[in-house]
């Protein structure tokens, strides 16, 4: 089944779902292995990996060649920041193309002014609701696949207040977004009240540590009418965390050894990479053959 098709699937379920944030190849394929049926490419996880805090530097280039490798690496629907659309409604015409060519199941488009910046930072300006509604309906005639799934995030709750935040996702559920994503809620009974005020509409929440958004648990958050939960950061700050350590250690000590069991073993780091499949092949095709 095509990844829309999946996705919409596992939606119908009526269970939260939880996808943790990936930003490359590697990411994706521990997370998937880890049983994970839906993974969230997240703009910001995708800056911070090519070494760019997450203020709108990244291009459509560039996060279409990170879906591409995503995909060819994974079989599970993937949901796509797609930022601001990258510009004004033709610009959303091409990102949603583009993006569904490179592998999108879902794509999420923000009402902030381009260039964005994170949702938990400060300063966010937006742009008029009825801009975005414009930019709602361009992605829903850009897409070829019905199923691709368009949801619209609205970071009016950092910018203006949580019931402009409320009215804008309204909005955008009526323009025919069919998850709505209010960014960083500040308490769990902001969550609570989002639910009630929009409920019967399929909801997306931001969960990770540090946030302006606490944690709750999923049962609550599905009680509440979340559908889709995403976790952008957590998978790359514990990978920043070991990296820094075995950084440290290497330049202190010229050697690792104290961090050795921590890290993923020599095999193991072959085996999340597929390293047996090509060595199958080889064996199949290549065996016997003179190579020169």
């Amino acid at each position: 089944m095509a990844g829309p098709a999946r996705l919409r699937e596992l939606l119908a379920a009526g269970r939260l779902l939880v996808a943790p944030g990936v930003y490359d190849g590697l990411s994706a394929r521990i997370a998937e292995q880890a049983g994970f049926e839906v993974l969230y490419v997240s703009g910001g996880a995708v800056a911070r990996s090519m070494g760019l805090p997450d203020v709108g530097l990244v291009s459509l280039t560039e996060t279409a060649k990170r879906v591409e490798e995503i995909r060819a690496v994974t079989s599970g629907p993937l949901v796509v920041d797609a930022d601001t659309g990258y510009g004004n409604e033709l610009n959303v015409i091409r990102t949603v193309r583009t993006l569904e060519r490179a592998g999108a199941a879902a794509i999420h488009l923000e009402d902030q002014v381009t260039p964005k910046k994170c949702g938990h930072y400060q300063g966010h300006q937006l742009i008029e609701a009825e801009a975005m509604v414009r930019k709602i309906r361009a992605a829903l005639d850009a897409r070829q696949d019905p199923n691709l799934l368009i949801i619209a995030r609205t970071d009016a709750r950092s910018a203006v207040g949580l019931e402009e935040a409320i009215r804008r996702g309204r909005l955008y559920f009526e323009a025919g977004a069919e998850i709505i994503f209010i960014e960083a809620p500040r308490s769990e009974a902001e969550l609570e009240r989002i639910g009630q005020e929009l409920a019967g509409i399929p909801l997306l929440v931001n969960m990770f540590h540090g946030g302006k958004t606490p944690l709750v648990p999923k049962a609550r958050l599905e009680a509440l009418g979340y559908r889709l939960m995403i976790v952008p950061s957590d998978l790359q700050r514990a990978a920043i965390w070991g990296m820094q350590r075995a950084a440290r250690l290497l330049r202190e000590r010229g050697e690792t050894t104290p961090l050795v069991g921590e890290m993923a073993g020599f095999t193991e780091r072959d085996q999340i990479v597929g390293l047996p499949e090509v060595e199958a092949l080889e064996r199949r095709y290549l065996e016997g053959t003179d190579r020169r």
